[in-house]
């Protein structure tokens, strides 16, 4: 019988709160530890969740005691930490991104290639449910072949100047900074997650100067990057003939929801998604020439917010942007795969977070892949590096270097079932 899992999550900022009653319920997990360099969120930690303190990240990796690790740190660091984990031996589970060099991101797969060691990353796009319905009505064939989609990521600054402050102290807005596609995986996700084994081969991005924040970006030193754009779009060239819209946008007038697929394509049906309603269209098998619309709504939203949503639109738009159903899962997520131990504590992100941890400890349990391993993130992240790169280039096309499928002989989680 395989060891229990004992697992120390880095990082005691604003995200990872939600994930530490995750693996101490989960019966796959033995122990928990946690560690941050501000050794009084550490303890704030240990008191709220009755688990241990493991001072440094060297001593992690030099633990014998613990096997996995769980990376909840500022995002440009999870490459390099990433690694350090995989070549002590552990098991990791990384928050988003995967890492924000290319380089970084192979030394990922090959070192989990090479060792077999469990890494899953925190992908909540894959679960979100209309990244969920576009799977299961794409594997239907319902779409036919794919033609043409959309997805962004609206996340204003704004709203984060709090959580850079959290850990960037008084030098946050050489963090905030950091390019937008250095991050865009909430986006690609959605897109690319509802046609396995689809990968983006070539892009052409643009980027937005204009922003108001000359304080933030700009290429005068205001951020650690170089980075003059607030937003950026990419449109991608994939594998399968189809092409994708993305973009990552911090300068704009929008909260909720701010990750979203808006357009689904294939040239039998299409997807649309606009504020709190989302459609289905197919062509009539009674008449090629018209179309058959369906709302699909009550198996996307949650049943919290469809149901303000069929009694007063205006004021549940209004609720939405101010944060309802952020906890909840919908109809058309695989709920009933979700261990039991996990009832009752609190979800996040559309209820992807219970999605989540269920993989990894399922992948640590098993051996098997988990559904966002290396290979399946590396396609969600490298578009964006390369798109960065072509937007400072002034929109030149530029080659997106794919590192394929994971091995034939490791077999990957399903996604919506046990």
């Amino acid at each position: 019988m395989k060891e229990k899992m004992k697992i120390a999550v880095v990082g005691c900022g604003r995200f990872s709160p939600f994930f530490v009653p995750l693996f101490k319920a989960d019966p796959i997990v033995e122990e928990v530890y946690v560690c941050d360099k501000r050794r009084e969120r550490a303890e704030k930690f240990a008191k709220d969740f009755d688990v241990k303190i493991i001072d440094t990240y060297e001593e992690i990796l030099e633990s014998k005691e613990i096997n996995a690790v769980a990376v909840f740190t500022q995002r440009f660091t999870h490459g390099e930490m990433v690694i350090r984990a995989l070549k002590a031996g552990k098991h990791v589970y990384s928050s988003v991104p995967c890492a924000v060099k290319v380089e970084e991101i192979k030394e990922i797969a090959r070192l989990v290639e090479e060792t077999r060691l469990t890494y899953s990353m925190g992908e909540t796009g894959f679960y979100r449910a209309p990244a969920c319905f576009l799977r299961k009505e794409f594997e239907k064939g319902t779409f036919g072949r794919f033609t043409y989609a959309e997805a962004q990521y609206n996340h204003d600054i704004r709203n984060m100047e709090q959580s850079f402050r959290s850990s960037g102290g008084e030098d946050w807005k050489k963090f905030a900074g950091i390019p937008p596609f250095f991050y865009p995986s909430h986006s690609t996700s959605m897109i690319l997650s509802a046609m396995p084994g689809v990968y983006a081969k070539r892009v052409v991005a643009l980027g937005f100067k204009g922003s108001e924040r000359t304080d933030i970006y700009g290429t005068d030193g205001q951020n650690d990057y170089d980075n003059p754009f607030s937003n950026e779009t990419m449109l991608l060239e994939l594998s399968n003939g189809g092409i994708a819209r993305v973009s990552e946008n911090r300068c704009v007038g929008w909260v909720a929801p701010e990750t979203y697929i808006t357009q689904f394509y294939g040239d039998s049906a299409g997807y649309e998604f606009s504020v709190a309603r989302h459609s289905l269209s197919r062509w009539n098998p009674e008449d090629d020439h018209k179309i058959l619309m369906k709302d699909v709504t009550d198996q996307i939203q949650p049943k919290s917010v469809y149901d303000l949503i069929t009694n007063d639109y205006n004021d549940a738009i209004q609720q939405i942007a101010t944060g309802v159903g952020w906890y909840d899962a919908a109809p058309v997520q695989p709920t009933d795969r979700i261990p039991k131990e996990y009832a009752g504590i609190h979800n996040g992100h559309n209820g992807t977070h219970h999605f989540l941890i269920d993989d990894f400890c399922r992948a640590y349990e098993t051996g098997k892949l988990s559904p966002t391993n290396i290979w399946a993130v590396a396609r969600y992240n490298i578009p964006g590096l390369i798109a960065h790169e072509s937007a400072l280039a002034g929109g030149i096309p530029m080659e997106i270097p794919d590192l394929g499928n994971p091995p034939e002989d490791w077999e990957v989680l399903s996604w919506d079932k046990r």
